[in-house]
């Protein structure tokens, strides 16, 4: 299934089966039986039902929601193999320590949000009517080192444009790997239909707003005073990317 096509359900049996993997992201094939409270036969017709759109995945027995956001790239650069990739469950705890690492400084308050909100959903991939996103990953040796994250809204008049956000831990910094994701991010959204994408950062990211301009995205708005970093107010660069 594609992260942006909107599920569509033939029954309230297949709608509830993949409400219930969506929102945990895996889960054990009796478990979902268990919660869901259908009859075998009704689980079975609406299991077969999701696999055959192709919006679940049952790998012996685990159910995970089926997202197909592109192939795995490796690279190399300066001696280093890293990888770029879909993001999936496995990578929750990784994933989430490698935001939390970038933004320790309390600068980087949107991948903060992300952060948490990972942590109070408990799933790397939601893709509901309402929100979808997406992650892409840079590992070395299976290890989560950087990530590429767009939030993408369902609804109608928003679904041309997304929220983006990119890091990488510092001590894997100045390799190219920050650049790699954020191209990652930028094909999807173009080869999807996308005009336009967001980061917003504080205006004492100098580091950031360069990085962000080097890869073509522009200054787009400021809101004064936006955020409290430290004790001291501080504002919000509101920075866009436009597709061509």
């Amino acid at each position: 299934m594609d992260a942006v096509e909107r599920p569509t359900f033939e029954t309230s049996a297949a709608m509830e089966v993949y409400q219930y993997v969506e929102r945990h992201g895996t889960a054990a094939r009796h478990r979902v039986r268990e919660m869901v409270d259908l009859s075998p036969e009704a689980f079975e017709k609406a299991l077969t039902h999701l696999l055959s759109k192709g919006y679940i995945e049952d790998d012996g027995g685990t159910l995970t929601l089926a997202l197909d956001v592109g192939s795995v790239e490796q690279h190399t650069t300066d001696g280093l193999t890293y990888t770029i990739r879909p993001a999936h469950n496995d990578d929750f705890e990784g994933l989430v320590q490698t935001i939390r690492n970038v933004s320790s400084d309390g600068t980087y308050v949107v991948a903060e949000s992300v952060a948490e909100q990972l942590l109070y959903e408990d799933a790397v991939t939601r893709h509901n009517t309402v929100e979808s996103r997406v992650f892409f990953v840079a590992t070395v040796d299976g290890e989560v080192i950087g990530w590429c994250h767009l939030d993408i809204p369902q609804l109608d008049k928003l679904r041309e444009t997304a929220q983006l956000t990119v890091g990488v831990k510092e001590e894997q910094r100045g390799q190219g790997i920050g650049s790699q994701l954020m191209e990652r991010g930028l094909d999807w959204a173009k080869a999807n239909g996308y005009r336009k994408l967001y980061n917003s950062v504080p205006a004492i990211t100098e580091n950031a707003m360069v990085f962000l301009e080097d890869h073509g995205w522009h200054t787009e708005g400021i809101r004064r005073n936006h955020y409290t970093v430290d004790g001291e107010q501080v504002d919000e660069v509101m920075m866009a990317y436009t597709f061509e």
